[in-house]
């Protein structure tokens, strides 16, 4: 079986900067690491590979070269082998055009090495949060997709069942293969690097590819490519601090508290 990991690098960091001009993220001299949803999808993937003999995961994910350091870190978790798709050309991408560059790659991966079964994403990322590149990639791949899976209960050959958390409770969704799902913390608890697999992360040789590399449209990459923009950008004003009710009784409190909310309109 074969198990495609996208993951992404994020800031390390609270103290995240926005580029004015272009509305996207400034990363330079920024503390960088394995997206955290993402962990949960590299650990999800080895786990598949503990279960189904003679499998093997491939990790993947777009960005600038020190982006080379998360596939590492994925590889000492478990992975085997890890792609790097890389180019000034993709800066900027919105979500449409990163799930297009992801999925070129992808179709690459499988040429060259053999075709997926599965796909793992985390469910969202800690710089972006919308949830769209995983849902976007089985899209253009036109492969079925399950987002907010936390739990897997039974994968073989050409099958996959899965548990789809939900507002009222949990679906159970079976899906053939190849498909992509999206993972929640609540999947599992990832696992730290073993000694063995930080000597194979520094061993190991990772593909770097170009827009060239993967045949991309460059009409559909990068800034250029991006059929959203980040009009503006601003941090949310600070919250103001609630309205205490007091009252010497519990009674009194509840008096008082349906009086300013009748007084406020809301009742």
């Amino acid at each position: 079986m074969h198990i495609i990991v996208c993951i992404k690098q994020t800031p390390a960091t609270a103290n995240i900067q926005i580029d004015p001009k272009t509305g996207t993220l400034k990363r330079e001299g920024m503390a960088a690491a394995i997206n955290p949803f993402d962990e949960y999808g590299i650990e999800e993937a080895v786990r598949i590979k503990e279960r189904v003999p003679n499998s093997t995961i491939s990790v993947v994910t777009m960005g600038p070269p020190q982006a080379e350091n998360a596939l590492r870190d994925a590889i000492s978790r478990g992975c085997d082998d890890a792609y790097l798709v890389t180019d000034r050309a993709f800066a900027g991408a919105d979500t449409w055009a990163t799930s297009y560059t992801l999925q070129t790659a992808i179709k690459k991966i499988a040429e060259i090495k053999k075709p997926y079964d599965i796909i793992i994403c985390g469910k969202q990322t800690n710089d972006g949060d919308t949830g769209h590149v995983g849902p976007g990639i089985a899209a253009w791949l036109d492969i079925p997709n399950v987002a907010y899976v936390c739990k897997i209960d039974e994968v073989k050959e050409g099958h996959l069942r899965v548990r789809r958390l939900m507002e009222d409770g949990t679906d159970v969704i079976d899906l053939p293969t190849p498909c992509l799902i999206s993972v929640i913390k609540e999947i599992n608890e990832p696992r730290l690097p073993s000694l063995k697999g930080k000597l194979a992360s520094k061993k190991a040789v990772i593909a770097k590819w170009n827009a060239e590399d993967i045949k991309a449209d460059k009409a559909k990459i990068g800034l250029g490519g991006s059929p959203t923009v980040v009009a503006r950008s601003f941090n949310p004003p600070p919250r103001k601090g609630g309205e205490r009710i007091e009252g010497a009784t519990a009674e009194e409190k509840a008096k008082k508290l349906i009086a300013r909310l009748r007084e406020m309109k809301i009742i």
